[in-house]
């Protein structure tokens, strides 16, 4: 049996909550904080949803808040099946200027589907030149993650470049098996990466859609933030579950 529907409402995005709403983390003060870029100036035309943000926006002590500069969330998880597999996909355009030559992490737009029961995180990472596809479990704020007798935080990035037009839409697609511990990584209908034996079970994907950085903490703070301009065009996301 397979069952497909469509992520997308955009038109919604002003009306916080309803299909999706700004991403963040509560911190332990009870503050929240948001990934939103103040000055960031969002469109959505026929269907698609258009976000350009000069970065600005940095967290000098947590990684994973300085990380994220403007993101949208899902309101709601998708629950993932027990038996077949779950599959997102959508197509990106990323367009940066300001950035270092060569270097994705420096700015790039991205589609994460983040589990916030286990810390488990697929994703997809999209710069002017060049992608990258990761997989990881990662101590997000206020989330308990399950012990494990192997290696219980990490995040594994594949960077490539083939099989992608640069600068243009471009179709991606994360497949996840809970049975079989297994995802599949596709751009333009070709299979780029696999993963086995994965050490979480998913649940949940809520999905995000994020203009980010990633680059490490100093023993100053954020080095994040330079000026550098992003401009992140998402199409709807098609959700299939084959059980």
């Amino acid at each position: 049996m397979t069952n497909t529907w469509t992520l997308g409402d955009f038109h919604t995005i002003l009306n916080e909550g309803e299909v999706w709403k700004i991403g963040g983390f509560p911190l332990p003060d009870g503050s929240f904080w948001q990934y939103r870029e103040p000055e960031a100036v969002v469109i959505v035309r026929n269907g698609i949803l258009y976000t350009r943000a000069t970065i600005s926006r940095k967290h000098d002590k947590i990684q994973i808040l300085d990380n994220a500069k403007h993101m949208y969330y899902s309101a709601k998880p998708v629950d993932v099946p027990e038996s077949g597999e779950i599959s997102f996909e959508l197509k990106i355009r990323s367009r940066t200027s300001g950035t270092a030559p060569g270097d994705l992490y420096d700015g790039y737009v991205s589609l994460n589907l983040l589990d916030f029961t286990t810390g488990g995180a697929l994703d997809f990472f999209v710069s002017n030149d060049q992608y990258a596809s990761v997989y990881a479990v990662l101590p997000f704020p206020g989330v308990t993650v399950p012990e494990s007798d192997r290696t219980k935080y990490f995040c594994v990035f594949k960077e490539a470049n083939e099989g992608f037009e640069p600068r243009a839409f471009n179709t991606y697609k994360i497949t996840y098996n809970r049975q079989t511990d297994e995802v599949v990584f596709y751009v333009n209908g070709a299979e780029i990466r696999r993963e086995q034996h994965t050490p979480v079970k998913f649940n949940q994907f809520t999905v995000a859609l994020g203009i980010m950085t990633e680059k490490d903490l100093t023993p100053e703070g954020s080095v994040s933030a330079h000026g550098q301009t992003v401009i992140a065009e998402w199409s709807p996301i098609t959700i299939e579950v084959k059980e």
